[in-house]
């Protein structure tokens, strides 16, 4: 496959965890590569052996452990891959490197980072600490859309309307109600599993970078 050079190139990803906020282990990630138009060139979807596999007392107090069956038969049936977590890490260092990509990006993006590299050292008995690559910025499509999407006037009405607001009267802006939004597909519910999260989540990154403001992206200023 023939890379065109002259184009930018991001990855969105996204993580699932077990375990508590705090410390979340991942047990599903995630990533594809992709344009600021959306166009989406290489995906991945990797379940982490280590945490699904052997921690399943862990995984069976998961918030989506109702998923752990659905799983198993995507497993079966080639959707999705069960790789240690050191091939997930590789995966991701070899896409950045082949597509020099200029930024790495999730919703929420301080709480993925902190789940890769707690999973990280964890398992690593902190010998490796950092689990993405080095030198590449981490974008945050929530503080994005915050300072694009949500300050429209028909995205106010509309999250308004259909009661998106939080407890001190601001718009929410959780990925699931941006998507539904952005689609028109009222109804829509997130899948809280990495992949399909992953390509909601470049929808709402696209939608920012049309946006042509300027905006802060990084998670971590």
């Amino acid at each position: 496959m023939k890379i065109d050079r002259r184009k930018s190139y991001y990855m969105v990803f996204d993580t699932e965890t077990a375990n508590t906020i705090d410390d979340p282990l991942v047990y599903d990630i995630g990533f594809a590569i992709v344009d600021k138009k959306g166009r989406v060139y290489e995906t991945r979807s990797y379940v982490i052996y280590e945490v699904f596999c052997e921690m399943k007392s862990l995984m069976k107090s998961a918030y989506y452990a109702n998923k752990i069956p659905k799983y198993w038969e995507q497993i079966k049936n080639g959707q999705r891959k069960i790789v240690r977590y050191n091939t997930a890490r590789k995966a991701i260092h070899d896409l950045c490197k082949l597509y020099n990509v200029k930024a790495i990006i999730a919703h929420n993006a301080q709480f993925d980072y902190r789940s890769t590299t707690t999973t990280q050292r964890y398992l690593t008995q902190s010998k490796y600490r950092y689990f993405l690559p080095y030198g590449i910025e981490l974008w945050d499509t929530l503080k994005m859309s915050r300072q694009t999407i949500c300050k429209q006037k028909s995205y106010q009405r509309w999250a308004r309307r259909n009661g998106y607001v939080t407890a001190n009267n601001k718009v929410r802006a959780t990925a699931e109600i941006l998507y539904k939004y952005l689609s028109g597909y009222d109804t829509f519910e997130e899948s809280h599993t990495g992949l399909e999260d992953v390509l909601i989540e470049k929808v709402i990154f696209t939608q920012c970078m049309r946006q042509y403001k300027k905006m802060e992206r990084k998670a971590f200023t």
